[in-house]
């Protein structure tokens, strides 16, 4: 059987791990080829809607790279990336697809060995997990989720709302606001799921729970929400029917 090769995508900040890559180059180091470098100024600047489109597009594993805590030339962009990573990977988790496929590591510019071993050790580590199969229809409504202001806000405002003295300041806040979040993202999870079922044509809610495999309560109760919120409307019929608001 001809071996796998993965297709990794590698987002790279530019003041340090594209400049790790690059003394790695120099110094002629190897490593594993499969990986396709896209540089960003920062790290914190990888979005969770590009990371989703990535697999979406066919990535077999998605490597996120910035400067080391303490190191980030925008303060705290390496930060604000470690939290993204952490709710992106709950997205996809949530899509099917394994937590593992995305990785976050800090390389600084003078770090070229350690560039290469990062990049040989992922590479290994998606070779043994096989081919990416996404469910199409998960990993759009993947996508759907990672587009919502709300979670990205939450994500973005994080660290400003954990701050000692602020409402979130305290350890047992942290931990409430952790379980918020994970929330957050399984309900609207949900709700992008019902939208994108519903862009193939009306349905009731039994057809709804049916597809999703997701009790008819929690469809009833998200449509409301979708409905209040007018992206989705009932169609007066035997059965009652829902469908997608034209934008």
């Amino acid at each position: 059987m001809k071996e796998f090769n993965p297709k990794i995508i590698g987002f790279m900040c530019n003041w340090c791990s594209y400049a790790g890559a690059d003394l790695a180059g120099i110094s002629r180091i190897k490593y594993a080829p499969n990986l396709r470098i896209i540089r960003v100024l920062c790290s914190g600047r990888v979005d969770p809607i590009i990371v989703v489109t990535a697999f979406e597009k066919g990535a077999d594993g998605v490597l996120v790279t910035g400067c080391h805590p303490g190191d980030c030339h925008y303060i705290s962009g390496n930060y604000q990336a470690e939290k993204k990573v952490e709710n992106t990977r709950k997205i996809l988790k949530a899509a099917g697809v394994d937590e593992k496929r995305l990785g976050l590591e800090w390389i600084s510019a003078a770090e070229g060995q350690r560039f290469a071993d990062i990049v040989n050790e992922f590479t290994e580590l998606i070779r043994s997990l096989g081919p990416s199969k996404v469910d199409l229809q998960k990993i759009r409504a993947a996508r759907e989720e990672a587009s919502d202001f709300r979670v990205r806000w939450l994500v973005g405002r994080e660290k400003d709302l954990l701050e000692e003295g602020n409402t979130f300041g305290e350890q047992v806040q942290r931990e409430r606001f952790e379980n918020f979040m994970d929330n957050v993202i399984e309900t609207q999870f949900i709700r992008s799921s019902i939208l994108t079922a519903l862009e193939e044509g009306p349905m009731s809610v039994k057809e709804l729970a049916e597809k999703l495999g997701t009790p008819s309560d929690v469809v009833v109760r998200n449509l409301v929400q979708l409905a209040r919120g007018q992206r989705v409307q009932r169609i007066e019929g035997h059965p009652l029917r829902y469908e997608v608001i034209p934008w």
